[in-house]
């Protein structure tokens, strides 16, 4: 095992070199002073940050994205906790069907959901609605809240629940005071995620939206199928930095090794 810890080190720095590497790119060429995509040899400019406030449909779509992700992240927090109660702590006919249809967004196509979404909502008169925008979204986010409520809940022990219904607790108090609190780091955890996911999905979205509810996903796209300056490079390095702050964020609160492993 030890003639073999080298190898194994230096292949998993190759693998994280590979992951990041493009992103490491994305940012270098964010602060191009060029007009084409080039990493900057010379110099370093905000050219292209500044860039996109000069452009109103940007702000306007990132003002769409982080309403609709905060919306939709928080719906499906708040439909994940009693139904990963429900699915932990209860068995009842069908509960696996539940589970597994919970989990479908995560193996179904996004282009498969978007244009069942778009289908539905043309038929129900809903085309274009900012809610009907929100519910679609929770249900393609839902299954990454479910994972970590479940991943905590499998790991709790109940004994301190017991203990305060023992001693004169409601449920609901016990709920609210005992148990909530111990599985917080896995119920933030996949809200974060679920923020995530919903303020960076394109192929589900592009189906759904309006061009009053555009968001920032499908502005890029929309804006890389007609230009290719380094703006949205720009618009990509400010998306990673949203993300890391928000991890680094996550991290200090919670520890980010509890809500991967579901520990309290």
């Amino acid at each position: 095992m030890q003639k073999n810890g080298p190898i194994a080190l230096l292949f998993h720095t190759l693998v994280v070199i590979f992951m990041l590497a493009p992103l490491a790119i994305i940012c270098l060429v964010a602060f191009t002073p060029e007009n084409t995509l080039s990493i900057p040899t010379t110099s370093f400019s905000l050219r292209w940050f500044r860039a996109i406030f000069e452009h109103p449909d940007f702000v306007d779509s990132f003002k769409n994205s982080l309403l609709l992700a905060l919306l939709s992240a928080s719906l499906a927090t708040a439909l994940a906790l009693p139904a990963g109660l429900a699915l932990d702590r209860y068995q009842f006919p069908g509960r696996a069907a539940l589970n597994g249809l919970f989990m479908s967004p995560l193996i179904i196509p996004h282009l498969v959901l978007g244009v069942a979404f778009l289908r539905l909502f043309a038929l129900i008169g809903a085309t274009g609605s900012f809610g009907w925008l929100v519910v679609s979204h929770t249900i393609v986010i839902l299954p990454y809240v479910l994972r970590l409520v479940l991943a905590a809940l499998s790991g709790l022990d109940r004994s301190a629940e017991q203990a305060a219904l023992t001693l004169g607790a409601s449920p609901w108090t016990s709920f609210r005071r005992v148990t909530v609190p111990m599985i917080l780091p896995g119920i933030t955890g996949g809200w974060l995620l679920a923020f995530i996911n919903s303020f960076d999905e394109l192929t589900m979205s592009i189906f759904v939206t309006s061009p009053q509810t555009i968001t920032l996903p499908v502005r890029m796209y929309m804006y890389a199928t007609e230009s290719i300056d380094p703006m949205m490079a720009a618009v990509s390095a400010l998306m990673v930095a949203l993300t890391a702050v928000a991890m680094l964020v996550l991290d200090r609160a919670f520890g980010l090794d509890k809500i991967l492993i579901g520990e309290k």
